[in-house]
């Protein structure tokens, strides 16, 4: 077995072992700023005994609101050399009750915030009385000029910190090796995409069993760069992201943070400037960065768009589903793959900076089209798989060791088996709830012994996750979704959604996302966010203007048409069993946004919210007007 080591222990191994390479990389006033493996430990010492020097003790909740950048690395760092448990905080969460109820749930004393988020501290101050100290990064609050008697900046902490060192550095030092691989790391609240926000305890062992188990499937050339695009607040930023990166000496860039959308605007630019061999993202960015690059081809002229829709194709063809690409059939593919992938790919990769060798996707199944595409460009995107739960990992596909479809190799070391709704195991390729026994299993739910009670049962983690082994090569595991979003009919049959709701936004250009429901009901119907633009382009084509009923309808019948390409006749069939495929659609009015809260930090749908908002228009699909595709609903929606 392993040795049980502490982050502690594992942060001060490796930022000894790389010393002077770069860790952490942040674009600041213009410019990349590049802080060392030696300066990251330095740093966090220094903020871990400024907060001891202000009083904070074992065992304290420390909440942590910020954007993604290297203060929150280092801060959460500082928290836990000085034994606090840090309790990460989405900045999509508003200044409502999502907030206060995470600060007072997890007992917060105190907080650290960026200064765009203090605003939101401030406001629900008066119902976080327990709350001592507001810890703020910036010495340069951009809106912020003075600061309140509660409130100092991180710098007068490491200030602080610096002197306590000078003189008490055996105290700090005790402090830090006084914890244990048992002690809680921090509290992650889940995000709710279908019940309330529960605390997940991680404990430090947790996090250093899951990185080794995380590297038992995939692993990072030495001195990479990865480019976190995810929230650092999740913990597979932190295994796969910035305790998998210590391990081989490479770096973690962020995107530079800004007010709204200016963050997604920041992106494009990060890639292309920082250059990522490696990049942590979820399947929606995927999707959309596909849509720029197939929109920048056409802009190109009907000549490259042809070459590229040839290459793709071929690469496609021969990669099959990875494990199997190539062979003796397809052995005249390979040279046209060589010619193309110099004349188009790789200027598409350009698009990446150059030098990408593969993304990691997690927080939502990735549709099996995506990873073809990508694969075919030259940069897989592998699936992962996990759950706050477990740390997170629990498999993943990785550079010559991946098939598409599939959720990846199974980490080890790990039991997992598969099994019925009464707990019997089942045998492989046969689907039902994944459960797990591990290290990287959670302490429990804080202040849920119920929940805990229900959920790890003997040791084992009971996912709510339905899947099954592959049947000819164990190592791989299939998720197919979630129990809790199961579609039932009327009759009691149960059904998973999400392949479906996947797989139409990514064949369809007219799709943007697309959510099924049938809770007992006759029939299914599908609420599809519409892609505007495709579809009056579409109308136009037709010669009809898209404002008008005419227009409308016409782009409605080809939304249907898009989804009756599942049923018999049509592309896509057989994929889906077709009594699940909608019997009526309900145009959204709006699109699945963390603003609206139907979609999470992780980009993942949140389907309560969802079917909250459309509550009323779910009713009205099951009446025989609203039954009909062209009902004055649908059309006003567009």
């Amino acid at each position: 077995m392993a040795e049980r080591i502490t982050l502690i222990d594992f942060i001060e191994k490796y930022t000894h072992k790389y010393a002077d390479k770069t860790y952490l990389r942040e674009k600041m006033d213009g410019k990349w700023k590049e802080i060392s493996f030696t300066e990251t430990r330095e740093t966090a010492h220094r903020i871990g005994a400024g907060l001891m020097a202000l009083g904070l003790e074992k065992g304290d909740k420390i909440a942590l609101l910020s954007e993604s950048r290297s203060m929150w690395i280092l801060a959460e760092m500082g928290a836990l050399y000085a034994g606090g448990v840090d309790v990460p905080l989405s900045v999509n969460l508003g200044d409502g009750q999502d907030l206060v109820f995470r600060i007072n749930h997890s007992d917060a004393k105190w907080v650290l915030v960026s200064a765009y988020q203090l605003p939101k501290i401030r406001n629900i101050l008066p119902e976080c009385p327990a709350l001592k100290k507001i810890i703020v990064f910036d010495d340069t609050a951009f809106d912020v000029e003075k600061l309140a008697d509660n409130e100092i900046r991180i710098s007068e902490v490491a200030a602080m910190g610096e002197e306590f060192l000078k003189t008490r550095s055996a105290e700090f030092e005790a402090r830090y090796k006084s914890i244990g691989p048992d002690d809680y790391a921090n509290i992650s609240y889940t995000s709710g995409t279908t019940a309330d926000p529960k605390g997940i305890l991680l404990t430090h062992r947790n996090y250093t069993a899951n990185v080794e188990q995380g590297n038992s499937v995939i692993t990072v050339d030495e001195g990479s760069v990865m480019l976190i695009i995810l929230p650092l607040d999740h913990c597979f930023a932190h295994v796969a992201g910035m305790y998998t990166m210590m391990i081989y000496g490479g770096s973690i860039a962020t995107v530079p943070i800004g007010k709204g959308s200016a963050m997604l605007r920041n992106i494009p630019i990060a890639i292309k400037e920082a250059r990522p061999h490696v990049m942590l993202s979820v399947p929606a960015l995927a999707r959309n960065f596909k849509k720029g690059i197939e929109s920048g081809i056409k802009a190109k002229g009907p000549k490259v768009q042809k070459m590229y829709d040839f290459a793709l194709k071929n690469a496609i063809a021969y990669n099959k589903e990875y494990y199997n690409r190539g062979g003796i059939l397809n052995w005249w593919r390979k040279p046209l793959m060589w010619l193309f992938d110099k004349l188009i790919f790789k200027k598409v990769r350009d698009f990446f900076g150059g030098r990408m060798q593969f993304f990691v996707g997690g927080g939502a199944l990735l549709d099996i089209e995506l990873q073809r595409y990508y694969c075919a460009i030259g940069i897989p995107m592998f699936q992962g798989y996990g759950l706050s739960e477990a740390t997170p990992i629990i498999c993943a596909n990785s550079t010559g060791h991946a098939i598409f479809g599939s959720s990846g190799r199974i980490v080890k070391p790990m039991d997992i088996k598969i099994c019925d709704a009464d707990g019997k195991e089942l045998p492989h390729g046969e689907k039902g709830e994944i459960v797990i026994r591990g290290e990287n299993v959670m302490a429990g739910y804080w202040k849920n012994p119920k929940a805990t009670a229900e959920t790890v049962i003997d040791g084992w983690l009971h996912t709510g996750d339905m899947g099954y082994i592959c049947p000819f090569d164990p190592d791989f595991l299939y998720v197919t979704g979630r129990f809790k979003s199961l579609l039932i009919s009327s009759d009691g049959e149960k059904y998973s959604p999400e392949g479906f709701e996947d797989s139409l936004p990514e064949v369809s250009k007219f799709v943007n996302a697309a959510v099924l429901h049938n809770n007992q009901s006759p029939y299914t119907i599908a609420m599809i966010v519409p892609e505007k633009d495709a579809l009056k382009e579409y109308a136009k084509s037709l010669g009809l203007d898209p404002d008008s009923r005419e227009g409308k309808e016409a782009m409605l019948k080809k939304i249907q048409g898009e989804v009756d390409s599942y049923r018999k006749g049509g592309a896509h069939f057989g994929l889906f069993p077709e009594r699940w495929l909608p019997a009526a659609l309900i145009i959204c009015d709006e699109p699945f946004t963390i603003a609206n809260q139907m979609m999470n930090s992780t980009m993942k749908m949140v389907r309560r919210k969802v079917e909250e908002h459309y509550a009323d228009r779910i009713e009205y699909a099951y009446t025989p007007e609203g039954k009909q595709l062209l009902n004055e609903k649908n059309i006003n929606s567009l």
